[in-house]
């Protein structure tokens, strides 16, 4: 566990700072675009329905108890050592915690 413990203090540290900005909900064009690249883009490893793959599941039963600041931490830094990588050349922070807010109510579905 101790070896781990760096880790736990990077995301802990950066759930923190998601935490302390104010959430703005991204633009109508710019949520769509979210959608579809975790749909499609985490969807590789998470599973297109995001229940599971090379990654854990994103369902909201799955990420129960998990709160949006350490999930955004995750999204935005990635977790060493695992094939999760980070997000954060392609995402604002508040973007990253806009995701992770979406996937604890359950994703939206990509609109055609």
């Amino acid at each position: 566990m101790a070896r781990n413990a760096p880790l736990a203090l990077t995301l802990a540290l950066a759930a923190g700072a998601a935490c302390a900005q104010a959430p703005t909900p991204p633009a109508p064009e710019r949520a769509a675009q979210l959608v579809r690249m975790v749909r499609q883009d985490c969807g590789s490893c998470h599973g297109m329905r995001l229940t599971g793959g090379l990654g854990p599941a994103l369902t909201r039963e799955a990420l129960a108890g998990k709160p949006p600041e350490f999930l955004a931490a995750v999204i935005t830094h990635g977790i060493p050592g695992t094939p999760m990588p980070p997000w954060s050349a392609m995402l604002q922070g508040s973007e990253a915690l806009w995701i992770a807010q979406q996937l604890a109510r359950g994703f939206p579905e990509e609109k055609h």
